[in-house]
């Protein structure tokens, strides 16, 4: 990526994990500029004045009733970012803290927070100089926004924390001295405007949901690559099935399925062998995949949403050069929240088919296949504990598919009585998406090896093109040896989007 132009509005996934992956620089647009300079002098109004408004010249939460001197409204943003750093655990990955920072700049140039063009240019200058905060990814409740996480990217802002800078961790201080950079003043409103938002559970959403839609067209090509080495029949997959019950996504994985069949020499091998039907897990792929990516494509519009919103509080709407300032609730994270948990759902179903559709693969009764897909069954144990490492992955994924937006509890003195645990919910889906590459790509191994057996008969162009690039990384298999390190390979295959380039274009 060149250069973004940020505007407050028409970010999407592809920007986005463009970004978060490949940065370039950043630019705010003209418009957004005079947005934050009329929204920021309406705040400088209001500390002028008596009137007392929450996040400029008042405490927080139940302290929202401690009217603060004007002479400590700068001293208030300060504590405010200190005090709200209390993240733990784990940081996000660069990509996700990229994100995130992209994501809050973009809200903040809406112009409806009151911060001044002078932050927005700040965290211009700081993403452009490459520097990415360190962001723990636990503490968040969901609403206020994610206040811990952001806080400790608000520290990066006025110079404190920690970044990743010139390939190392190290403090923001040091960072700075060597990009150049001078720490950002804090003014009234602004530390409130940097923290109070989705930012962390959308960014982590976000880049979720943008890998997961290609995870989908991954079942697709182990599904059936799966069938083929089953020896198994397309006519399930037949346009008129999928016409007389007309759900959109279900046609679109029966298309690409008929696609990446076409042309096998191994299903012209059994066309009279007289078989009827096939397991569901092998049959019913449009059915179960159509499913979970109807789920999954829900979620693209809400995170779209959230990225392009206004999402802190309280916000400021211009009318030429009269303001008002209103309290609301749109720091609360339950859209996204219940969407990543979706997608939780949808994701696990696809690693819940494909786990059933390798344990068909390796039980000699069912395929007609050496048992665990071995030549020397007994001596060699082949593909059994492959399927039992998928076997727990599924599982794993059954429990973190519980919600996580259901499980409110009360904060802040029950001032802030229903949160979303987004963030939560953003993680589980997270570690879910990492669990289906692995069983997807225990699927590919276990669909390799089966064609490998059932050689010199060969698959279709688009499977064998695939199975030409797994045998790169991964060798037929005549003996057991470590298969940790081929599930490796595969992984990294999938995760690099070099299965997809491939098997072609596929819907």
């Amino acid at each position: 990526m060149k250069e973004l132009v940020i505007n407050g509005q028409g970010l999407g996934l592809e920007v986005v994990w463009e970004w978060a992956h490949n940065p370039g620089k950043l630019r705010l647009a003209e418009k957004a500029k005079k947005a934050v300079r009329d929204s920021h002098a309406f705040v400088g109004q209001i500390v002028k004045g008596s009137e007392a408004v929450y996040g400029v010249n008042t405490g927080f939460g139940l302290l929202s009733d401690v009217k603060i001197p004007q002479d400590k409204l700068a001293q208030l943003q300060l504590n405010l970012v200190r005090s709200h750093a209390v993240g733990v655990g784990n940081p996000l990955s660069l990509p996700e803290a990229r994100a995130a920072m992209l994501l809050r700049t973009n809200t903040l140039a809406r112009g409806n927070s009151g911060s001044s063009l002078a932050l927005l240019d700040k965290l211009v200058e700081i993403q452009n100089a490459g520097i990415v905060p360190w962001i723990p990814e636990q503490g968040s409740v969901g609403a206020c926004g994610d206040l811990a996480p952001l806080a400790h990217m608000a520290l990066v802002v006025i110079g404190e924390g920690q970044v990743w800078f010139e390939g190392k961790w190290q403090p923001t201080e040091t960072a700075f001295r060597r990009a150049k950079i001078k720490p950002h003043l804090l003014q009234p409103k602004e530390g409130l405007s940097l923290i109070n938002g989705t930012q962390i559970m959308t960014a982590i959403g976000a880049l979720v949901i943008r890998e997961a839609l290609n995870l989908c067209k991954v079942a697709d090509i182990a599904g059936a690559l799966s069938l083929d080495a089953f020896r198994g029949t397309a006519t399930a997959f037949d346009k008129r099935i999928q016409a007389v019950r007309p759900h959109a996504e279900q046609a679109v994985v029966a298309a690409n399925l008929r696609a990446l069949l076409l042309g096998s020499k191994i299903a012209l091998s059994h066309k009279d062998c007289g078989k009827v039907q096939d397991p569901y897990s092998l049959r019913c792929m449009p059915q179960v995949h159509g499913a979970s990516r109807r789920l999954l494509d829900n979620c693209v519009s809400v995170i779209e949403t959230e990225m392009n919103s206004s999402l802190d509080n309280p916000l400021i709407f211009m009318r030429g050069t009269e303001g008002e300032i209103l309290s609301g609730g749109n720091f609360h994270g339950e859209y996204v929240a219940m969407m990543m948990d979706t997608a939780a759902i949808g994701l696990s179903e696809l690693a819940n088919i494909s786990d059933q559709r390798v344990q068909k693969l390796i039980n000699p009764a069912i395929s007609g296949l050496p048992a665990f897909l071995t030549a020397d069954a007994g001596l060699n144990s082949g593909m059994m504990i492959v399927q039992v490492a998928s076997a727990s992955l599924v599982s794993e994924n059954k429990v973190l598919s519980h919600p996580a937006s259901v499980d409110s509890i009360s904060t802040s003195a029950d001032k802030e009585d229903h949160v979303s645990m987004g963030v939560t919910a953003a993680r589980k889906a997270r570690q879910i998406l990492a669990n289906v590459r692995y069983v997807l790509a225990m699927e590919l191994l276990c669909g390799s090896q089966a064609v490998h057996l059932i050689r010199p008969l060969k698959s279709s162009p688009r499977l064998e093109a695939v199975l030409s690039e797994i045998s790169r990384v991964v060798p037929p298999i005549f003996e057991d040896r470590v298969f940790h390190h081929d599930i490796l390979a595969i992984e990294a295959l999938v995760r690099e989007g070099k299965i997809l380039a491939a098997a072609g274009k596929l819907g």
